[in-house]
């Protein structure tokens, strides 16, 4: 079996007598898309922090590609290949979407905004921000102001901003909130064509969606995993029905 890209060992994190992340263990495979589910409460939240670098586990490791980063920032791990939609700095409102993006662009070879002017003068970092937007769907308002754009947009936008940083491990928490159903369907496939190139970790409340595109699904209750595995294993296991499924999964 191939290393996983993410390896999450016996991490424990509480809250006075609250144990957030309960001995948790979860390995992601390169190349998925991995669903973390539960109820409000059980962790999810916690979790993708304690990944990201954002808050530091009580005990326990996070190993990514082998390596050992409990102890790096949030910034070292993305530049390890590790990266949240909403890591990347904010949206520049006042500057068109080719220009976020090339800006993200330029963030990763580590050049200052102070040499954006000089940067601009640089077809290659322009045509990588174009090709990403034409990833996300935005290749048709590249002049558009970013405060001009739907939520929707928006939304896509900040993946966008993630996806140039070049990850090999996405964590998207709940990326279809607040959106409308047909801004939330034109999200999905943008997700799935991730595969294979990186893996995704999707925290995410709507079922349709997880059980649509999750190729492996997790469910964490009170800081622990009660079940992993293939969405049709985890739509028919009763203990996650009881614990918080019920009626909510797809037939």
């Amino acid at each position: 079996m191939t290393m996983p890209v993410l390896d999450l060992r016996d991490l424990v994190k509480c809250y006075g007598a609250v144990a957030a992340t309960d001995h948790l263990d979860l390995c992601i495979q390169g190349g998925e898309i991995h669903a973390i589910i539960g109820p409000n409460g059980a962790g999810k939240t916690t979790l993708i922090h304690q990944i990201s670098g954002a808050i530091a586990p009580d005990s326990g490791n996070v190993f990514f590609e082998g390596r050992d980063i409990t102890h790096l920032t949030m910034h070292e791990r993305v530049a390890c290949g590790l990266a949240r939609s909403y890591q990347i700095t904010n949206v520049f409102n006042a500057f068109p979407v080719l220009d976020n993006l090339a800006l993200a662009v330029q963030a990763r070879h580590g050049s200052s905004l102070r040499f954006w002017r000089a940067a601009a003068s640089e077809r290659a970092l322009f045509e990588e921000a174009e090709s990403i937007a034409r990833q996300i769907g935005l290749g048709n308002r590249l002049s558009v102001l970013a405060r001009n754009l739907s939520h929707g947009e928006q939304r896509k936008l900040e993946l966008g901003l993630a996806m140039a940083t070049r990850p090999k491990l996405l964590l998207l928490d709940e990326p279809m909130a607040g959106m409308g159903h047909d801004e939330s369907d034109e999200l999905v496939p943008l997700i799935e064509a991730m595969r294979p190139s990186l893996a995704v970790l999707l925290v995410e409340h709507d079922m349709d969606t997880v059980f649509r595109i999750a190729d492996r699904i997790s469910v964490l209750v009170s800081g622990k995993i009660i079940a992993s595995g293939a969405p049709e294993d985890i739509r028919g296991n009763a203990d996650v029905r009881r614990a918080y499924l019920g009626d909510e999964v797809p037939a």
